[in-house]
């Protein structure tokens, strides 16, 4: 069933429910799979730990669109207390920032931007820009 939407509602709300599951579900599995690289993990079988703190960045993210990081993160902090979704996670802001900031940025595309180094002999003037989490090919 639909959500009926408001027509002042930013575009990013306006998602039916159905929709949103499956981007979840899709940021879901990333973080599943991409999990023990963090810096911060603690190994693979923490993932529903941190599990939570993923689903707030991607929530916090779409909510808060064109906002930067900087901009909310005091809100974020203060509304990971309230946070429904946490269950029986128990963390700290300061345990899940990183995990929350890193699900934010994929969802943003806030991440920062890799420098690549200059081809030889390339000509021309736009370096590509990479951010953190591209894949080298």
């Amino acid at each position: 069933m639909e959500r009926e939407y408001d027509e002042q509602e930013p575009a990013a709300d306006r998602l039916t429910d159905e929709t949103w599951a499956a981007s979840w579900e899709t940021e879901d599995n990333y973080w599943s799979e991409n999990f023990s690289s963090r810096p911060y993990s603690l190994g693979p079988d923490y993932y529903d730990r941190f599990r939570p703190a993923y689903r707030y960045g991607f929530e916090s993210a779409r909510h808060h669109v064109n906002r930067r990081w900087d901009d909310v993160e005091t809100d974020l902090a203060a509304g990971w207390e309230r946070y429904t979704e946490r269950g029986e996670v128990s963390s700290t802001w300061e345990e899940v920032k990183a995990a929350v900031r890193d699900a934010w940025d994929r969802v943003s595309g806030a991440g920062a931007p890799v420098r690549l180094p200059e081809t030889a002999g390339r000509q021309g003037g736009d370096t590509p820009r990479r951010r953190r989490g591209d894949l080298a090919l």
